[in-house]
């Protein structure tokens, strides 16, 4: 017991000395510079107190390098300066030079750091053109150099001449990243322990509840009450599709991260169309499944927790969908590939008001650098055919893409804002997201009449979708078992999850011309202006 009371004074006064440490002041009125920062020393405390304590300070979000600038080849006095989070006082300049004897030779970015905050912290740097990405750190004071031997031809040697090399810094430092990580490794994973997480990042950065419902957490659905048309809002919190579900909500504002529809074809049977199926080969597709069999793997096979609310079209809308149509639609989608090509354009609408801080329109376009040289295919997949179509061009890669941008005096901030067009033709064929999937059958099947040829879906997130004014609002008219056993009841019908899913703004906005071409999208309040 007195080494368990030990632990815990020992912790109170480490915590003590935190908040000390974060607003002390000198009696003469300078900062003081402790020899280290408490923070440094975290590591050296038993990890029952020092990981609770790192928890408080830090949040996967740290892992997002911000962006301080670009270094160019200026004057001594004309250069790049920033506040780090170890040195305060920081400066960058590119000199080039042809030491390797190439054409177009190399270049050496200077960095010259001071004014640590302790003796014993670092900063953490990425550094990118669109032709490369490296890191470096620093723990001394003073000028540091960073090579590159030879440019990647004249490209790359007349990017960094025009535009520089993009400095970001980790934030939070070593240990802050570090712990950041921690945070953002179990969002992945398939355990109680990834679940969790996923929760408490959701309630940390976005404000959702999880409140528990009464069981039995799976509806007797009477299936003769689904109809052609009713979607389905799915949202999965654990596992792979989990974790990138809890980063999708988080950037896009939506609280359910996939979708599909059902239809009934002629002799009355119930499909579900659904795009990011994964067939037995492992690729996720577009598909056409019977309901049984859906349910069937939903309830005892999805291994990722999902929770399933199914919305019912008002009886007005209802008479309005034409069967044909999307049945048409349908089975010219069924069995092509899931839309990576147009996924992240219904995220982005603006230059800055869709990325959660320390995110960017530099930080997505070094993502891309990195993957492009990672994985070309991937890269080449979700991004790159998609730019190429906003540039009216053919066959770019991804530096040739941000060359092109600059040279025609725009930036890549503006070219991801760029709607996407719902009759653009990929190397694949038509590219639709789980939402474009269920949205364009919508409009083939005729709810967005007579605005239709103004409505672009894919540039729909699943939120923009739910809020549609399409789904019923009349709670006497819904199925006798929705929401049974509930003490809580939903406009809508959730028929399976342990916790009450929420659609925040659910069946509120009437279409509108252009619709979701342009509108922000930053946690936590996701507000929107009008006509967006």
């Amino acid at each position: 017991m007195a080494s368990s009371s030990s632990s815990l004074l020992f912790a109170a006064i480490f915590i003590t000395l935190i908040s000390f440490s974060s607003s002390s002041s000198s009696p003469l009125g300078g900062a003081v510079k402790l020899p280290f920062h408490i923070r440094d020393a975290l590591p050296l405390l038993p990890r029952q107190l020092s990981w609770p304590i790192l928890n408080s300070l830090h949040s996967a979000v740290d892992l997002l390098p911000t962006f301080v600038g670009a270094a160019s080849a200026s004057s001594p006095n004309n250069t790049l300066a920033w506040k780090g989070a170890c040195f305060y006082e920081n400066t960058a300049w590119v000199e080039f030079h042809n030491k390797s004897g190439t054409e177009f030779g190399g270049g050496t970015l200077h960095i010259k750091v001071s004014k640590a905050h302790s003796w014993t912290c670092m900063d953490i740097y990425v550094f990118a053109t669109p032709y490369r990405v490296t890191w470096d750190y620093y723990f001394l004071s003073r000028e540091h150099t960073l090579e590159f031997e030879a440019w990647e031809g004249k490209a790359e040697y007349e990017y960094v001449k025009q535009r520089g090399v993009s400095i970001f810094l980790m934030q939070a430092g070593m240990l802050g990243t570090l712990e950041a990580l921690w945070e953002v490794f179990p969002l992945f994973t398939n355990t109680g322990w990834g679940e969790n997480s996923n929760l408490a990042f959701l309630k940390k950065h976005m404000g959702a509840s999880f409140d528990q419902r009464p069981q039995p957490w799976v509806t007797n659905i009477t299936v003769d009450d689904i109809h052609s048309g009713d979607f389905l809002a799915i949202s999965k919190i654990r596992g792979r599709w989990g974790g990138f579900e809890t980063l999708e909500k988080w950037v896009s504002g939506t609280y359910a991260g996939h979708s599909a529809v059902c239809l009934r074809d002629s002799e009355g049977k119930l499909w579900v169309g659904e795009s990011g199926h994964e067939n037995e080969q492992g690729d996720d597709i577009i598909a056409l499944l019977p309901w049984d069999e859906w349910w069937e793997f939903e309830l005892n096979k999805d291994d990722s927790n999902p929770h399933i609310a199914l919305l019912p079209l008002h009886p007005d809308i209802r008479a309005k969908f034409n069967e044909t149509a999307a049945w048409e639609y349908a089975r010219s989608m069924d069995g092509k590939p899931y839309g990576y090509h147009n996924m992240i354009f219904s995220w982005i609408d603006t230059v800055d008001g869709n990325y959660p801080p320390p995110l960017d329109a530099h930080l997505v376009a070094s993502v891309m650098t990195v993957w492009n040289q990672i994985q070309p295919a991937y890269a080449a997949n979700m991004w790159n055919e998609a730019l190429n179509k906003r540039l009216g061009t053919q066959g770019l890669d991804l530096p040739d893409i941000l060359v092109e941008t600059e040279k025609r005096g725009s930036s890549f901030d503006k070219l991801l804002t760029i709607p996407e067009q719902d009759d653009w033709v990929y190397n694949d064929g038509k590219s639709a997201s789980c939402i474009a999937f269920v949205l364009e059958m919508y409009k083939e099947a005729g709810l967005f009449d007579p605005i239709a040829s103004s409505i672009q879906v894919t540039e729909f997130t699943i939120k923009d979708a739910y809020i549609l004014k399409f789904f019923e609002d009349d709670p006497s008219r819904l199925p006798k078992w929705c929401n049974d056993g509930d003490t809580v009841k939903l406009p809508f019908c959730q028929i399976r999850g342990k916790y009450r899913m929420e659609l925040p703004g659910y069946n509120t906005m009437e279409p509108y011309p252009h619709m979701n071409e342009r509108c922000p999208s930053l946690p936590p309040k996701y507000s929107r202006p009008r006509n967006c």
